[in-house]
């Protein structure tokens, strides 16, 4: 899985709505466990939009997402979403980094997946 970038657009996996973001982040965060668990580790993780909120202070999934980063998984935040949601949270994990940044890691992918 080295040669995938897996894009994380919301706050937790998939799109089940504002009422139940509480699932999305269980959710990703049994996936990035098993990511962990099985060793498939992606080149890097792009967060964008709410996908922000999951690299700042009190998210449920920072410890795995920092066990990544210390496997050598790059994660990139985009300093654009985090100026216009203005997340009042300090970014714990990650690069912050531009859209430019996160075309990089695309275009060098062999594979992308959006969450």
């Amino acid at each position: 899985m080295k040669e995938t970038v897996i894009l994380v657009n919301t706050n937790g996996m998939g799109n089940a709505g504002q009422t139940k973001v509480q699932f999305q982040q269980k959710l990703i965060g049994e996936y990035l466990e098993l990511l962990l668990m099985n060793n498939s580790l992606p080149a890097a993780i792009c967060f964008y939009t709410s996908g922000i909120y999951l690299t700042g202070e009190g998210s449920p999934v920072l410890e795995q997402l920092q066990a990544l980063e210390n496997k050598g998984v790059r994660l990139i935040i985009d300093s654009a979403s985090l100026e216009y949601n203005k997340d009042p949270r300090k970014v714990k994990v990650g690069t912050i980094g531009g859209m430019t940044d996160i075309l990089e890691a695309q275009t060098i992918a062999a594979k992308v997946i959006t969450l």
